[in-house]
């Protein structure tokens, strides 16, 4: 090229070049550039005098762990990075032929916004990558990677895309600058504090990865290409060795507490079933009390969510019901095998939720799990209680294998608030004290549920690891044979 990358611009700012990062994501070499010469046609405001190299984006193709990506990178030192009509149909088309060569397409955001000067012609740039997005939905993975700004219609790419990763310090999203909230608000508030890797990591959930530096941002990323198929129809490769630790299948026996109401860390029982260090957790910050994420099991990538007891008892709101249907529908598009740990007390009672809509977003939990045909295998460790136990992979909702632990409490809801609806007007505690015991014997127990055929099979913990790899194995080949004809449901958004 004629032109010379600005590097020490953005190194100022503690901030890698566009080309530095592609660099750093594919293999040594792999690099091979697109639509290089394509440059703007604007004429207004002096645009006509302006060079802009590749007009502000780089795109093409490489290899990351061998295999074959679509990446485009936004170059913040020429014009801010800004998106202009030429800009966006370079994205566009690349997102068009990663569908037809069937590659991820990874985008690194780093941009001003629109670029003001080209008017509805920028837009034009916007609306065609968004369309690009819709279309690559379900066909291929998007990686959308922000290491810079990303503000007003930028920022609906990234919302459309799989998975979006954020760097502290670095990462910025939000519809509107602290500009424009200071003038229609009258409220100072930082960049970092509107729309920081934080805040959408803890708070928003709209990012799904936060690292501390670019560098652990690109690890993890090729990590997530490491699990995930590149393709929708890509037959998942079983890494041919695995390590599991037998030691573990003694050391879950231990995980539960004596106390039922007390908590627990669910990730400790899913390192003990699925193969050692393997666990990749999606959305870690965001809904402490539901856990996603992927794992392997005899070398094969299973997508695992489970509620997590250890944060607000593991009970079910909408931010931890929108978290996991996301999550189910990800794998159900790319027929990854869904693992599914309960142990809930139930959807979240009170005013605060109700107001948010946990009707709407615990409904689009059991939209997911319904409509996902990919292998479902569920194992109940404790708590299941009410339309949570039915929304958590039931078998009502399609579970090809449910399973239980002996302790495992399959209720309405809990000894008390069912003793105290059920005998209202019993004055005598000891009576009453009674018939929670009997309700707990009676009731509470996997008994019931199993011989309703409700439950594939009441296991001890430490069988959990071989009945789940037996369940997986059987499953193989499965096949979806709900074929109402439609055109497609409409899940409760």
């Amino acid at each position: 090229m004629s032109f010379e990358y600005n590097l020490e611009k953005q190194h100022a700012k503690g901030k890698l070049h566009a080309i530095e990062r592609i660099n750093a994501l594919v293999d040594k070499n792999s690099f091979m550039e697109i639509y290089a010469q394509a440059r703007h046609q604007c004429t207004n405001f002096g645009m006509d005098k302006k060079e802009i190299p590749y007009d502000g984006v780089i795109t093409g193709f490489g290899t990351i762990n061998g295999k074959k990506v679509a990446i485009y990178a936004q170059d913040f030192t020429v014009q801010g990075g800004s998106l202009g009509k030429v800009h966006g149909q370079k994205i566009a088309e690349l997102i068009e032929k990663a569908i037809e060569f069937k590659c991820p397409v990874i985008g690194v955001n780093d941009s001003g916004g629109a670029r003001i000067q080209e008017g509805v012609d920028a837009l034009c740039g916007y609306g065609e990558i968004f369309k690009q997005n819709v279309r690559a939905s379900g066909v291929i993975p998007q990686i959308s990677i922000i290491v810079g700004p990303c503000a007003g219609g930028a920022v609906y790419s990234p919302g459309l895309t799989d998975f979006i990763f954020t760097v502290d310090k670095i990462s910025q999203m939000y519809i509107t600058g602290p500009k424009v909230v200071k003038q229609v608000m009258f409220m100072d508030i930082t960049d970092e504090d509107l729309g920081g890797a934080a805040i959408h990591s803890q708070k928003s959930g709209v990012a799904h990865f936060r690292a501390d530096s670019e560098k652990e941002c690109y690890e993890q990323v090729k990590k997530l290409l490491d699990y995930i198929p590149h393709y929708y129809g890509e037959q998942a490769k079983t890494a041919e060795k695995f390590k599991f630790s037998s030691k573990k299948n003694k050391d879950i026996a231990t995980v539960l507490p004596e106390a039922s109401t007390k908590g627990y860390d669910i990730k400790n029982v899913i390192e003990d079933v699925i193969d050692d260090d393997s666990f990749f957790e999606v959305m870690k910050e965001f809904a402490g009390n539901a856990v996603t994420g992927f794992g392997k099991i005899e070398g094969r990538t299973v997508g695992i969510v489970a509620n997590n007891p250890g944060c607000f008892g593991g009970v079910l709101n909408c931010d931890a019901s929108d978290k996991i249907s996301r999550f189910v529908r990800y794998c159900d598009c790319y027929e990854i095998p869904l693992l599914t740990f309960v142990d809930v007390p139930g959807f979240i009672p009170g005013p605060q939720e109700e107001q948010k809509g946990i009707i709407r977003h615990g409904a689009k939990l059991l939209y997911a799990y319904s409509e996902a045909s990919v292998p479902k295998v569920t194992v109940i460790t404790r708590k299941a209680y009410g339309g949570a136990y039915i929304a958590m992979c039931s078998k009502h909702l399609g579970a090809d294998f449910v399973y239980a632990w002996p302790k495992a409490e399959i209720a309405v809801m809990g000894a008390e608030g069912a003793i105290g609806i059920l005998y209202a007007k019993e004055a005598d505690p000891n009576v009453k004290a009674q018939k929670g015991a009997e309700y707990r014997e009676t009731f509470m127990t996997p008994t019931i549920a199993a011989q309703r055929d409700y439950i594939s099979a009441v296991i001890n913990p430490e069988e959990t690891r071989e009945r789940v790899a037996a369940s997986f194995k059987i499953l193989e080949g499965k096949t979806a044979t709900d074929c109402i004809c439609k055109k497609h449901g409409n899940i409760p958004l």
